[in-house]
């Protein structure tokens, strides 16, 4: 039976992973043009004892890429910058507010507090208040936009490097551009949605002392959530609940409230425990630097899935607290041991398991369809927090799928169906009816109802191939450790070829297929700069590409003495769904091929 689903496994995962690649060579060689496709972001720039940033960048392309360098953008640290137009929107809309308070009743001024959140200090006028105060920080924000212009020290080693053609995009992204390993540092930059502005500002030299920190940070937030997950875990059990709280014996015999505390409270207790788990990974990810949005819900989205292996599925496995845990397993006389440790308790724990994805599985799919989540949220700020129908729009907002949280939980069972797939098969039609009912609600939602933050192409089916492949070895080490308890020599030893015949398999996939998913083809490129030469032979690609990567506080709005935090989009590059968001659906290009805003060619 393990044998069976193993090569089941491994042929869906073989279908699937030739489909994927096929389906996202295809999109890309079907898209629209983007700005990303002709340009490359370079990083390390080696400072010049004469020479600014961009002077750097400019000779250096012009002198090794003399017939394709096309333009380029340098990127500047405008954080401050974003700030102060972030500060200054927020008191713009609480002018708003005032303003239409006082047309309504005009026999007396709104007034407030100067002082924390309004609730205390001198009161003012609101409304000259809010002027005065926006008066302020449009000075601040004009100060510090001539100081990010002008001090060298703004500019950050980086810089957006445009070509004429995505052939030479791609050669200069897949290609080491200087003898020094460790200068002029290239890789494809990520569509202008996808970009996380904040973390372009980091300098490259810090990154990898921040992942280490990150990595450090997120191995104790493992360990230490283990101690409020497994105290509940015990303490969910009847005997311990008695043990510890006698005085709740009478309540607890209680036929209902026994049943619901050995079948539903442990589920509902980790659920609880979880809820704060995606920020606080999400903030993690960010911290480490990664500069798109699309890599950072990479990053979480793997770390958030070994939590969950270690916390959700370990520690609920091996019952009791941390110290008995690790007692557990230091006292072990070899590590072969530990498989069977692991494996007895296993099946012990199918019944739990069972409620988890009732609780977590379908009643996160119920309320996914109902959105009772953000229904309660979008009432608590509208009555709270929503002053304007700016605000009121931004609380209705449906945002994007969030596939840091969304994945994850979906690869978790995967692994339970894997696990007790031959251990204890009653948990299969569980696991089943999750994901038949999760295909259609977010099928649904994807749509109709989330919007698309960024188009990645399918960059994330390589991570989910290797966890289904990992989870599939640990299966089958486990079942290993559940045989050797049974006496049973002969079937253990013949197990022990699947673990080897699954990473073989997994190493085919990786130098087959997972290339399609780290580089460009050359061919595909060429293909494409061909067909475009031909249908647009007049394109102006510079004026497309000028303010392509440029910092949203940069980028001009109607008024252009102001300067605005709101981005303006560039041509549509999202796959087209029918939910249509007037906030982040993106609108026609603003850069025409004749024209371009004069701003400073700085990010």
């Amino acid at each position: 039976m393990a044998y069976a689903f193993t090569f089941w496994a491994c042929y869906i995962l073989l279908k699937e992973y030739a489909n994927v690649s096929a389906m996202r060579l295809h999109f890309i060689a079907s898209e629209r043009r983007r700005p990303n496709q002709f340009t490359v972001l370079v990083k390390n720039v080696p400072p010049g004892p004469d020479e600014s940033v961009s002077e750097s960048v400019e000779h250096f392309f012009v002198d090794n890429h003399p017939d394709h360098y096309l333009t380029h953008q340098v990127v500047c640290n405008a954080n401050k910058l974003a700030q102060l137009v972030k500060e200054k929107k927020e008191k713009q809309n609480w002018l708003d507010y005032y303003q239409l308070k006082y047309s309504r009743n005009q026999s007396k001024r709104p007034m407030t507090k100067t002082g924390f959140l309004g609730l205390c200090g001198k009161e003012v006028d609101a409304i000259d208040h809010q002027t005065c105060e926006i008066e302020r920080i449009s000075k601040e924000i004009a100060e510090e936009t001539k100081r990010v212009k002008k001090d060298p020290k703004s500019f950050m080693p980086a810089a957006f490097v445009s070509f004429k053609t995505r052939w030479a995009a791609s050669v200069c992204a897949q290609t080491l551009q200087s003898r020094n390993p460790t200068v002029w540092l290239t890789e494809w930059a990520p569509e202008p949605q996808d970009v996380h502005w904040d973390n372009l500002a980091i300098p490259y030299v810090s990154l990898s002392i921040r992942r280490l920190i990150a990595s450090v940070a997120f191995f104790f937030l493992t360990l230490f959530f283990m101690i409020p997950i497994t105290l509940v875990q015990s303490l969910a059990n009847i005997e311990d609940i008695e043990k510890y709280a006698p005085f709740l014996k009478p309540i607890i015999e209680v036929p209902f409230i026994k049943s619901f505390i050995q079948g539903f409270l442990p589920g509902i207790a980790l659920k609880i425990f979880l809820i704060v788990l995606p920020t606080i990974l999400m903030l993690i990810s960010k911290f480490e630097g990664f500069l798109s949005i699309s890599s950072l819900e990479r990053r979480a989205a793997t770390r958030c899935y070994i939590f969950n292996f270690v916390n959700v599925f370990l520690v609920s496995v091996i019952a009791g607290t941390v110290l008995q845990q690790l007692k557990t397993f230091l006292h072990q006389s070899a590590a072969s041991n530990i498989p069977t440790t692991i494996g007895v308790a296993i099946p012990m724990k199918a019944t739990f398991f069972i409620t988890y994805i009732m609780v977590d599985g379908w009643v996160g799919v119920a309320g996914e369809i109902l959105r009772l989540k953000l229904l309660v949220i979008y009432h608590l700020k509208n009555f709270f927090m929503v002053k304007t129908e700016k605000d009121r729009e931004e609380a209705m907002d449906p945002g994007s799928i969030g596939f840091n949280t969304g994945e994850p939980q979906i690869q978790l069972y995967f692994l339970l169906g894997l696990v007790y797939a031959v251990v204890t098969p009653v948990l299969l039609p569980f696991i089943l009816i999750f994901f038949a009912l999760a295909y259609v609600v977010f099928r649904h939602q994807i749509i109709n109802v989330y919007n698309q933050e960024y188009e990645s192409a399918a960059a994330f089916w390589p991570d989910v191939h290797g966890r289904i492949i990992s989870a599939m070895v640990f299966s089958q080490l486990i079942l290993m450790g559940l045989m050797s308890t049974k006496g049973a020599a002969l079937s253990t030893s013949s197990l022990i070829a699947l673990p080897i015949l699954t990473i073989v398999f997994h190493k085919f996939c990786k130098g087959r297929y997972e290339p399609a998913f780290i580089r460009y083809p050359s061919q595909e490129a060429m293909m494409k700069d061909t067909l475009e030469r031909a249908r647009e032979p007049n394109l102006n690609l510079k004026g497309y590409l000028h303010n392509a990567y440029i910092h949203p506080v940069f980028e001009n709005e109607d008024d252009e003495d102001d300067i605005s935090f709101e981005k303006s989009e560039q041509e549509s590059v999202l796959v087209p769904t029918k939910r249509q968001s007037r906030r982040n659906t993106p609108v026609p290009n603003k850069i025409s091929g004749g024209s371009s805003p004069s701003l400073p060619n700085v990010v």
